[in-house]
Order: structure tokens, then C-alpha cells, then sequence
């Protein structure tokens, strides 16, 4: 069986990510069991490990089901002991390697939730590079702030631009559209984003999922990394009515002040 990374939906836009290696897989973010349990038993492989990226109910949800299915699955998770079932509590620059020759480094990414990581495999599935971003960075999007600051989730989001381009994003909802939709508000100059708009809008039109994204593409077209951007930065501007912020910060903070309140 080939190595193969494959979207599981649960609830209405959730995906929780199966990866696969030979006969064996990993899960990221079971927010619901039913739906992996309907998978692993499709497919015939076997649950090697959970990763976890953050605390809410809809990444963990499922987490209690698969262990008592699978007694002694490992669970890998952030730090903290808030987290029923995590095995493994993971800070940053942790390296784990949950299936043979698959080795991920842990970012923490705090601002959706303080607790968020993400996990990084600087070499995929014999393919380019991996990320599972959780709840962090959307495709065309951001996740909302919960428990931190807008300070805080810029820097995260920082760290993850700093991937390489060819990183492959995958995030834990299909919210490509509406993203988009907003970001054609946001950056109405960006032809790259309407191409985009039209790519993404055929694979929904066929009900495939727009994910994985790639680092290169959301600098390309997400409003939220291009706080930097003149054009960006007139657009929230002229939005609050106010003059353009004097630095990213602060014009990020109030794009996801804008797209709160859409």
C-alpha cells in the first residue's frame, strides 16, 4: 500500500488528516472517532498514533473512543496536562518520528488557543515538505484569536511563512471560499488571488477538497501574510476609516478585526 495522506470529514467542514505509511497510519486532530473508525476499517491499516494540535472539543473530541478502541495508541499532544489522553506532551523544537522514517518537528503557534503546536516534516511522504497547521493558518485565512493576542498569533503565523514554499499546508477546515471571498475585499488588486478564487472554486464544484495548500501559494494570496502589503494595508485603512497602522502588527490586528465582524 502506497504512502498517501488522505482528508477524513467530520461534522460540516472538519477534516481530520489520516497519514499513511505501508499499513500503518497516523490521525491528526479526531475531533469525532466514528468517522476514522469507518476509515481504518475501509482501508485495513492500522492506528500507529494521534497527533493533537490544540484543545478544542473538535480536534479531540474522538480522542477517548479511538484509545479505548486501541488501548496504548500513542498520543502525541501539547504540554500543559489539560489534554485527556495525550501520551506524549510536545513543546517547541521537539522532533517525533510516530512512523518509520517520518520525523516531525513541533512549533508552537499560540493565538487561536495558547496551547497550539504544529507539526513540521522538513522531508514528506517521499515528497515535499509537511505541515499540520490545526486551527493556525487557513488556506487564504487565520484562525480566530481565543486566548491570545493579535501580537501573538502574527508572530506564529510568521514562524509558519518562514517554511519553505513548496511546504505543504494542511489545515483542520475546508474554509477556503469564505476566505477567499474576504481576501478579494482585502487585496481586490491581487490577480493571483482570483486565480486562485477560480481554482479553488472548480474543486468545490466537484466537491473535492482545496487542501492541501502550500506556503508559497498563501503568501501569494492570503491577506493575513501580506499585512506588509501596501495594498493590503490601504484597504484595512480605509475599512476603519483611519490612516494606514505604521506597522504589520497592527494592520494585522485590525484585518482580523474586519474579518471578525463580516
Amino acid at each position: 500500500m502506497s504512502n498517501a495522506i488522505h482528508p477524513i470529514p467530520a461534522f460540516t467542514d472538519n477534516y481530520i488528516w489520516a497519514i499513511r505509511c505501508g499499513n500503518q497510519c497516523l490521525v491528526v486532530d479526531p475531533g469525532d472517532a466514528t468517522p476514522v473508525l469507518s476509515y481504518l476499517e475501509q482501508t485495513q491499516v492500522k492506528l500507529a498514533g494521534i497527533l493533537i494540535t490544540h484543545h478544542h472539543a473538535d480536534h479531540t473530541g474522538g480522542l477517548n473512543t479511538l484509545l479505548n478502541t486501541f488501548p496504548g495508541c500513542p498520543v502525541y499532544g501539547p504540554q500543559g496536562n489539560h489534554i485527556k489522553g495525550i501520551t506524549i506532551a510536545l513543546g517547541d523544537g521537539d522532533q517525533l518520528e510516530p512512523l518509520p522514517g517520518l520525523t516531525f518537528k513541533v512549533l508552537t503557534v499560540p493565538g487561536h488557543t495558547l496551547d497550539h503546536i504544529a507539526f513540521f516534516a522538513s522531508e514528506g511522504l517521499n515528497g515535499p515538505p509537511l505541515l499540520f497547521c490545526g486551527d493556525t493558518l487557513f488556506a487564504g485565512g487565520c484562525g480566530r484569536i481565543f486566548e491570545g493576542d493579535p501580537g501573538m498569533m502574527y508572530t506564529s503565523l510568521s514562524r509558519l511563512t518562514e517554511l519553505p514554499d513548496q511546504t505543504q499546508v494542511y489545515c483542520a477546515h475546508e474554509y477556503t471560499m469564505a476566505n477567499l471571498g474576504f481576501a478579494a475585499k482585502a487585496d481586490p488588486d491581487n490577480s493571483a488571488l482570483f486565480t486562485r478564487i477560480k481554482t479553488e472554486q472548480s474543486k468545490r464544484e466537484k466537491n473535492e477538497p482545496t487542501l492541501p495548500s502550500t506556503i508559497g501559494i498563501e503568501l501569494r494570496t492570503n491577506p493575513f501574510l501580506r499585512c506588509h502589503n501596501t495594498e493590503v494595508a490601504t484597504q484595512v485603512a480605509q475599512h476603519w476609516n483611519k490612516d494606514v497602522a505604521s506597522s504589520a502588527t497592527e494592520i494585522f490586528a485590525d484585518l482580523r478585526r474586519w474579518k471578525d465582524n463580516a
